[in-house]
């Protein structure tokens, strides 16, 4: 699914008026035609609508919303938070298609106040205050208007985005709607995507309203990583494959106390449908590695201190990648004495395909500069916020205020592939495509799930398929995963485990 920004979409309204003639007129008809369908299909049962509408073209989307339902024989009362003479271009001309008695004027303080007994005993209340336009925060009357639909406890429908959602971004702009069904028109907003915004969309759905399809294909935008994206990414197995055309994924992970990590970075490889899988630990640790790892085997390395890697450990990992399809280095390695330096001389001389994760990111944030002379041709990171401020030298403030920005302009600058983890975790490359992923769930704020995640990325790396597609793919997998384990047991409490465990299963779903 493409998203767009809210100025994209403005311009896609311009383009389509312009260049292909369809008048504007047209446009808001079938905007508020296929509103008025949802509308009629969701909350058909009482047939009593009631519009709060603005001044601008969101307003005129509600006029024609009313028009339409009154048509099919609804009670419709629209509450106009202007007054009629502020309202201008194609709204103007719906409102006036309207009968006069279905208005009431509202544009003083507490005048909407005054019906809030008639909000709450809607079959729906309708937003259609402010749409994608707005860039400033909500103040006076369209503020009251946003806390009164909010408290009216009626089902709420938002017209192309919930009053108050920044369509660039999802912010919340002082106060927003809460709705429980939104409309968007010719292609998602990333302010309904990305949370905060998101959250407030309740169910979302996108509607055709008849602008060219070569107007939505030029428009630059965002892929939004669902089950339907999802599913023309993954592939079925051959039904002669075997082992060695799966791929065979080294990893380079585990210290003194944090061999879990490297056994579920091993075994989520393993459950990502690697062939082979080998994960390299410290010596040492090997005989827990076995006790932990039963698909995958281990390599036992050369130690620095005891329990951790170092410099006489590099020229083992080289050979070892001998014959390798893809390295990952970092899970559980932790940095200390000669670790740091290990991993940076890996990142830059290993030739093959890398994932770095965990401990990996925090040796290169220490010289973010090895990644312009390493050998792979193809490189995945894997940050959190915090790791991702420490490979910037931001903040994790300043990494969440621009998550898209930020992985953007890191990716160009380093040309490697990132997927910055989060609620909506972004996926970008080298030449500038951006995915949003669409799956996962709080539950999923616990240790090793970004473990889990490394596992899957690796896995898929190996068996073939192509770094930006891996990078959507693991991280829709991993969410969808999650997601199962969500439906079974519900949130609280999941473990990476469980998540790992339920990977065959993600996979099933979707093929």
């Amino acid at each position: 699914m493409k998203v767009v920004t809210g100025e994209t979409m403005q311009q896609m309204d311009r383009r389509t008026i312009d260049e292909f003639g369809i008048p504007g007129l047209i446009l808001m008809e079938n905007a508020g035609r296929c509103c008025a369908e949802a509308i009629a299909a969701e909350y058909g049962g009482k047939k009593r609508a009631l519009i709060v509408a603005g001044k601008g073209n969101n307003g005129g989307d509600g006029f024609v919303i009313a028009r339409l339902l009154v048509q099919q024989g609804w009670q419709v009362q629209v509450f106009l938070l202007c007054s009629t003479e502020e309202i201008g271009g194609d709204a103007a001309v719906n409102l006036q298609r309207l009968d006069p008695l279905l208005v009431t004027v509202c544009a003083g303080s507490g005048d909407l106040a005054r019906h809030a007994s008639e909000l709450a005993d809607a079959g729906v209340v309708v937003d259609a205050i402010l749409g994608t336009g707005l860039k400033s925060e909500v103040r006076g009357i369209y503020g009251e208007a946003i806390d009164l639909v909010n408290s009216c406890h009626a089902p709420v429908f938002a017209v192309d985005i919930p009053s108050g959602v920044h369509a660039a971004n999802g912010k919340i702009l002082g106060k927003a709607v809460r709705a429980d069904m939104t409309v968007t028109f010719a292609a998602a907003k990333l302010g309904t995507i990305l949370y905060p915004g998101a959250e407030l969309c309740g169910r979302l759905k996108v509607v055709d309203i008849g602008m060219p399809e070569q107007v939505l294909a030029d428009a630059p935008g965002f892929q939004f990583i669902d089950r339907v994206a999802a599913r023309k990414l993954v592939r079925r197995r051959e039904r002669q494959a075997h082992k060695g055309h799966c791929g065979h994924c080294l990893i380079i992970a585990g210290s003194t106390g944090k061999t879990g990590a490297a056994a579920m970075a091993a075994n989520s490889a393993v459950r990502g449908g690697a062939g082979l899988v080998t994960v390299a630990i410290p010596a040492s640790l090997n005989p827990i590695m076995e006790i932990k790892t039963t698909e995958a085997m281990s390599l036992p390395l050369t130690e620095g201190e005891s329990g951790f890697l170092g410099g006489d450990s590099f020229p083992e990992i080289m050979t070892a990648a001998v014959g390798k399809d893809v390295l990952a280095v970092g899970p559980g390695l932790s940095l200390g004495g000669e670790t740091g330096d290990l991993v940076r001389k890996v990142v830059a001389e290993a030739p093959l395909p890398l994932v770095i994760d965990a401990d990996g990111l925090n040796a290169v944030a220490a010289r973010p500069e090895i990644l312009m002379a390493r050998k792979s041709l193809v490189t995945i990171l894997t940050p959190h916020p915090g790791e991702m401020a420490r490979l910037t030298g931001l903040s994790v403030a300043q990494v969440e205020e621009d998550r898209i920005g930020i992985a953007r302009e890191f990716c160009s600058k380093y040309q490697v592939f990132l997927i910055l983890k989060g609620a909506r975790t972004i996926i970008t490359s080298p030449d500038g495509e951006i995915a949003i992923n669409g799956s996962g769930n709080p539950g999923m704020a616990s240790g090793g799930m970004g473990d889990v995640l490394t596992g899957v990325v690796t896995a898929l790396v190996a068996q073939g398929y192509a770094p930006f597609t891996a990078c959507c793919l693991g991280a829709f997998i991993h969410g969808l995963s999650g997601d199962l384990v969500a439906a079974a047991k519900g949130e609280i409490g999941i473990s990476a485990v469980d998540v790992q465990e339920s990977l065959p299963y993600a996979f099933n779903e979707l093929l």
